[in-house]
């Protein structure tokens, strides 16, 4: 998200650089200003910092380059793609949208498809009935050396029988739906199957409200035409509100066809995120692509681009992380000793390398339990007792796996309770007021170490998922170093925020916290830079396969 200023530079609030909008005259031209306001002996530091102007650097290793779009900047390029298509195949822009809909906004896919067969196209989006698509009605195929414009010319006769719903259709005397024979208006698509109004304008009604579908076909049994938008805009010509879905659901169709954007995650936003970088499985083995939408929300709907994961994963890549979420604790199997892990409810396994049928509540034989599965009571049967002997003897892999995940288990609840934590700051700052000369600005200090240390323990907590699976060597020893260096960092944090406030140490208490702060920050950004840069130059060897190294 940019915002203008009044000099020749944009202002980005995501990575803090400043872009100038023009060539290098224009920073010349700024230079130049610059020395004339030098030059009348003008000390800028005499106005504050509102007239200070950050130095320009450069974005970080860890970060990545996106743009956040409104819904309306999104409709803008849908709308660029149904004018390119219309343009190209003389139609109405409703059908180029549906041809777009169906090809999933694939332009070139849709030229391509259309100029082989123009029938086949036009019947599979749903524009026209497949008793009337003939090849002399829309044109031949590109074997029989027709020119475009003959190709097209059956598609502009389809645009106007489509559009022929919103005049008079010849009435029948009853619906065929709600057999309601008061009803005076009726309307069909170019199928000609003919309802009520009413009928369409709930049918249409609920198809968006409860089924979030944005390809409305038509309400006879086995018809497979789909309503255009302005026989949809119509229908719905009391009820903006469904009007307004309908194109939210277009945009988001629109969304989710183009691998370069992502909608946001978070309920009722109607943001999106472009972010061409990030858009391939080769670019996520190198980058953690988290982004933040443009909406006006506190805190800021922060998510990753890369995957599903609806929060911050950094320093950890997207292949990683959903191994790690998706990883539960392991079992045994006790006749062959192959790690097992339970991927449904029931409790009745079966060893995939040796067949062996178990319980995994108890471990014991399966042939043992019967139908009382569900009641496992046979706690004290002696094969029951072999079996978790057996297993005790192999718990290397388990014990590892419970150190990393009760450590990372831990920075996650410790930043869950940091709201918990806000009010107990909140109330020292505002002891601080009363006790001693400070300001509600100079106060500020504890605000910003409580947010400083919910970042690193988000971080903290996501170094030891890496760890849990990187390789053993001089690079994970680096990796936690540094991971050991921000924890005890970001613990001593804590700890002050913690500590009781007299009116007499507050000053040395601010200095301490102010201190450790930054120091924290510091460390974060070293444990994420470092990172960062081992994936860029292949430093991470991993000891499990993950998705998109050799």
């Amino acid at each position: 998200m940019s915002m203008s200023s009044d000099n020749d530079y944009d202002y980005s609030d995501d990575d803090g650089e400043y872009y100038y909008d023009d060539d290098e005259d224009m920073m010349s031209a700024q230079e130049d200003e610059d020395s004339a306001s030098s030059d009348d002996g003008m000390d800028m530091d005499e106005f504050g910092d509102d007239f200070k102007v950050p130095q320009r650097s450069a974005r970080k290793t860890y970060e990545i380059d996106y743009d956040s779009l409104p819904q309306s900047a999104v409709e803008k390029l849908m709308s660029n793609d149904i004018e390119h298509i219309s343009g190209i195949f003389g139609v109405e822009a409703s059908l180029a949208s549906l041809l777009l809909r169906y090809m999933r906004w694939n332009k070139e896919r849709l030229i391509e498809k259309y100029m082989d067969n123009a029938s086949a196209v036009t019947v599979a989006a749903g524009i026209s009935p497949a008793s009337r698509a003939s090849p002399s009605a829309l044109g031949p195929d590109r074997s029989q050396g027709s020119s475009s414009s003959a190709r097209t010319s059956g598609l502009r006769r389809t645009a106007r029988q489509t559009s022929a719903p919103l005049k008079a259709k010849p009435q029948p005397s009853i619906c065929p739906i709600c057999f309601d024979d008061t009803q005076a208006s009726f309307s069909a698509l170019a199928c000609d199957h003919t309802f009520c109004s009413g009928c369409w304008t709930a049918y249409i009604t609920s198809k968006i409200r409860e089924e979030g579908e944005h390809a409305i076909r038509c309400m006879a049994e086995g018809c497979a035409l789909v309503a255009p938008d302005p026989f949809v805009r119509t229908a719905l010509a009391d009820d903006p509100e469904t009007w307004e879905r309908f194109n939210e659901l277009l945009v988001r169709h629109f969304v989710a066809s183009n691998p370069n954007l992502k909608y946001c995650p978070y309920p009722s936003c109607t943001y999106t995120v472009s972010c061409p970088s990030a858009a391939s499985k080769s670019a996520l083995t190198t980058v953690v692509p988290i982004v933040t939408c443009g909406a006006d929300a506190n805190p800021p709907h922060r998510f990753c681009f890369g995957c599903p994961i609806e929060s911050d994963h950094r320093p950890v890549i997207c292949p990683v992380a959903r191994m790690w979420l998706k990883k539960s604790i392991p079992k045994e199997c006790s006749h062959c000793q192959s790690t097992i892990e339970k991927n449904g409810g029931c409790n009745h396994m079966t060893c995939k390398k040796c067949k062996h049928e178990f319980c995994w509540v108890c471990m014991g034989p399966w042939s043992e339990h019967g139908t009382a599965w569900y009641s496992c009571n046979r706690y004290d049967e002696k094969a029951g007792v072999d079996a978790r002997d057996a297993q005790s003897k192999s718990r290397a892999s388990l014990e590892r796996y419970l150190h990393y995940y009760n450590r990372w288990a831990n920075h996650e609840q410790s930043a869950k309770l940091s709201v918990e934590l806000y009010a107990k700051t909140e109330k020292k700052m505002e002891e601080m007021q009363v006790t001693s000369n400070l300001t509600w600005i100079e106060v500020q200090f504890m605000k910003k170490a409580v947010d400083e240390v919910f970042k690193c323990r988000m971080t903290l907590k996501w170094t030891y998922a890496m760890a849990y699976y990187l390789e053993k060597g001089n690079q994970k020893e680096l990796f936690e170093d540094n991971q050991r260096d921000l924890e005890r960092a970001v613990e001593e944090l804590s700890e002050l925020l913690e500590s009781q406030i007299e009116p007499e140490v507050i000053p040395a208490l601010r200095q301490k916290v102010t201190d450790k702060t930054v120091y924290v920050s510091k460390r974060n950004e070293i444990m994420l830079e470092d990172t960062a840069k081992g994936f860029l130059e292949g430093r991470w060897r991993w000891n499990v396969p993950v998705e998109g190294f050799d």
